[in-house]
């Protein structure tokens, strides 16, 4: 216990201004936990109280402000990439946007506490155009709420904290090896993933200069980004359509009768453009068009200096904002 009871009281600080840190900026780290066992610590005199509250609450502050400041200039963009782990980013953004506008206040003060809105409130309030001096006095009242609850918990039952680091030792050996059995799970859900891809039927490929040649004599061009048509200031290639990703079985979606199709996204290894295409190909075979996927997607479009535009008004996904 003496060897724990040093560590702590020659990097503890450190540790829980990190922990926190990067809890806020949407690291998945236990934070809760290192409140606890700082909250323990300083019961045991390991650790001052001020000073671990008040590293806890600046270390959360200044990650929630900078959240907000991205959310603030960079738009949409940032919720998409935090909503990258949800099945349908869109719908991820829509729902938290609504909930936040019309309970945003509120929501500030414990959005600590719930899952999966606790990384995205600052940067909604940012990207929302919330004040900035609103958005630091409920933050900082939400930020004493959860450290004070976390710390607390852990001060008053320091007792069964000491008891519980006892058997770090033996636990961490257990941790060890369920960890290394999920992440044999997790390779082998993966390989299998691939083997059933390379099963599929291939989804062919086209570079953008074939594209912009092949558009000029009537080809369709879809963008079927999971996100991207929340910012104002969101391109697509010029003349190319929206279709949404989430909704190609929709009774009411239109497709073409003739001609040959290509797509294009802008997330990693072109995902959605290929399970779109594969989707497109089953659907599309009877009438004899050919769907290819853009090589490298709007970025490529863009390096190889071919025309974009901005997305039109009317199709851009209009969310609230505070005044």
């Amino acid at each position: 216990m003496g060897s724990w009871n040093n560590l702590l009281a020659q990097h503890g600080y450190s540790l829980l201004i990190a922990t926190v840190f990067l809890e806020a900026v949407g690291i998945p780290v236990p934070a809760a936990l290192a409140l606890m066992v700082a909250g323990g610590a300083a019961a045991r005199g390991v650790l001052q109280v001020p000073n671990a509250l008040g590293a806890a609450l600046l270390a959360m502050l200044a990650g929630d402000t900078l959240m907000f400041l991205l959310g603030r200039y960079t738009g949409w963009w940032l919720l998409g990439i935090l909503c990258r782990i949800s099945l349908n980013p869109e719908s991820c953004i829509l729902r938290s946007a609504d909930t936040f506008y019309r309970r945003g206040r509120t929501l500030l003060v414990i959005a600590k506490f719930i899952p999966g809105i606790n990384t995205m409130a600052p940067p909604l309030a940012g990207s929302m155009n919330m004040r900035l001096a609103p958005f630091l006095r409920l933050d900082a009242a939400g930020a004493l709420l959860y450290v004070g609850s976390y710390f607390g918990v852990g001060f008053v039952f320091s007792g069964a904290l000491v008891a519980v680091t006892r058997g770090y030792s033996e636990a961490g050996r257990i941790l060890g090896w369920i960890v290394i059995a999920l992440v044999a799970v997790y390779l082998a859900f993966r390989a299998w993933l691939w083997i059933k891809g390379r099963a599929m039927s291939a989804v062919p490929f086209t570079n953008p200069v074939d594209v912009a040649r092949d558009m000029a004599a009537g080809a369709y061009v879809y963008d079927v980004r999971s996100h991207g048509y929340f910012d104002t200031k969101a391109m697509r290639i010029q003349g190319s359509r929206r279709l949404d990703p989430h909704a190609l079985h929709q009774p009411d979606i239109e497709l073409p009768d003739a001609g040959s199709v290509h797509v294009y996204c802008t997330c990693v290894r072109q995902a959605t453009s290929t399970r779109v295409a594969r989707e497109l190909q089953t659907m599309l075979q009877a009438k004899g068009i050919h769907v290819t996927v853009i090589r490298g997607g709007l970025r490529a479009w863009v390096k190889a200096g071919l025309p974009v535009e901005g997305v039109p008004r009317d199709e851009l996904a209009i969310l609230p904002a505070f005044e």
